[in-house]
């Protein structure tokens, strides 16, 4: 069981989610040690509360005060594991900042996670999530996930299958692994590096440098630059990145569209379905840049909506609910927002 005193009440929320909503917790516990964890599920009043796991707050959105405890993960540690003849096997504490474990990677010399700089959060929620971007998600890169099971109060190791991973899904958001805390997870990154520049507006700004083999840094910094110049930064003005997944539509549906809206855009998926970049929906709707009250469409980038000051949870939902309608209505196509509604 955790001391009293390390159980804080009434605890403000506001600076933990960077949408920056202001809202509060019955109960939050900073979780530094696993015992901690364990204490909390051992105990018989603690165990029965609703909990919350909070990691860096970047993929939720706050839309009132949660009236249970909040385990903020907060475990740190990073290293090598070990290295065979085609990878090296890195590991990081749950809590550890995504981009500065990436930073962390590459100056260690190992590259493969330099597609996915910037985004932020924490480590373990890029499971969760299968995090990606740029022609990269967690699942291509992700060894094992450690574990912590409530129910049973064990720990375990995850494959990468036993994960599950989905587009922006994982068994960690499913029915039967909801309960799950991550602890840790290890990547597996190859010693036989070759860049990922798979996706075009990446390939063309590495090309547009003369980079003709660029370093696992050197795509690293591209990518940071791209990131910075299209997407706000949450210190500046609230917002949890990308709020919407790209639709996945069957290609008949596709087809169909397309004869409606020639400039549609679209990518072919490798079970024949089409992915529909959710940004282009939202911007042909007319909603780049608009807003409702102190909740906005960020102008440089449809996809992201943002806190303009003194938003709540509920004016980003009339915002969001209000750009799924507009959507649904011209296009036939229902948007799911990627964070979680707390």
């Amino acid at each position: 069981m955790p001391s009293d005193s390390a159980i804080q009440y009434d605890f403000p929320l506001q600076s933990l989610n960077t949408f920056g909503i202001a809202a509060s917790a019955h109960a939050y516990l900073r979780v530094t040690k696993t015992e901690q964890l364990f204490g909390v599920y051992a105990d018989g009043i603690w165990a029965t509360l609703p909990k919350l796991v909070l990691g860096g707050g970047s993929n939720l959105l706050f839309t009132g005060d949660f009236s249970g405890l909040v385990l903020h993960m907060a475990l740190q540690g990073r290293e090598l594991l070990h290295s065979d003849d085609t990878h090296h096997f890195v590991r990081a504490a749950a809590g550890e900042n995504w981009h500065a474990f990436v930073q962390w990677t590459l100056a260690q010399g190992y590259g493969g996670l330099e597609n996915l700089s910037l985004i932020p959060g924490t480590v373990g929620a890029a499971p969760i999530q299968n995090i990606g971007a740029y022609g990269l998600e967690t699942k291509d890169v992700l060894h094992s996930v450690t574990v912590f099971d409530p129910r049973s109060g064990d720990t375990a190791e995850m494959t990468a299958a036993q994960c599950r991973f989905g587009y922006r899904d994982s068994i960690f958001k499913q029915a039967d692994g909801r309960e799950l805390i991550v602890l840790a997870v290890t990547f597996a990154l190859p010693r036989a590096w070759q860049p990922n520049l798979r996706y075009a507006e990446l390939a063309q700004a590495v090309a547009q440098q003369g980079l003709t083999a660029p370093t696992p840094q050197q795509v690293a910094d591209t990518v940071i630059a791209i990131r910075r110049r299209k997407l706000p930064d949450p210190a500046q003005i609230g917002n949890a990145g990308s709020f919407f997944k790209n639709p996945v539509v069957s290609a008949e549906q596709c087809a169909a569209l397309l004869e409606q809206f020639p400039t549609l855009v679209h990518h072919r998926q490798a079970d024949g379905s089409e992915k529909l970049a959710a940004g282009w929906l939202i911007d042909q709707c007319g909603w780049k840049g608009r807003s409702l009250g102190a909740a906005g469409v960020y102008p440089q980038q449809a996809l992201v909506l943002v806190n303009q000051g003194g938003a709540t949870g509920a004016d980003i939902v009339a915002l969001a609910r209000a750009i799924q309608a507009d959507v649904q209505a011209r296009y036939g196509v229902l948007l799911e927002p990627e964070p979680v509604f707390i």
